[in-house]
């Protein structure tokens, strides 16, 4: 079975690009295009994996985070942030961990991207066994 990834962004092209490489990948994807949205599909559709943009209006990522770990059904689902708010400079990865959390940078790289989100998932599973 497809492992499930909700993707949350208020920008419609990322949501469109992103879902079209993970499904190339085998993904099921659900995408939300807000924080409320995204808090209502986490509880009804139990994705496995959610990637947040922080930069959004109304409820940013970490707002929507914050939300999902008080919530007993949707604690435990991993979370990565997807985000254009950090300056690249020449040489750096698109891939941080800060506070325990995974931070993508966009324009980020989808191969790289993907094997985060395997490892992620990997993890997940062997925490569960």
């Amino acid at each position: 079975m497809a492992k499930k990834i909700l993707i949350v962004d208020d920008e419609v092209d990322v949501l469109s690009v992103l879902k079209k490489g993970l499904a190339a990948e085998g993904y099921s994807v659900i995408t939300a295009d807000n924080g409320c949205g995204a808090l209502g599909l986490a509880q009804s559709k139990h994705p496995d994996l959610i990637i947040l943009d922080i930069l959004m209006p109304n409820m940013d990522g970490t707002e929507v985070a914050e939300k999902l770990k008080e919530t007993l059904e949707t604690k435990n689902i991993p979370v990565m942030f997807l985000t254009g708010m950090f300056p690249k400079r020449q040489g750096d990865q698109n891939c941080r961990t800060i506070a325990g959390n995974i931070i993508f940078d966009k324009p980020y790289d989808i191969l790289r991207l993907i094997n985060v989100i395997e490892n992620t998932l990997l993890e997940k599973q062997i925490l569960l066994e």
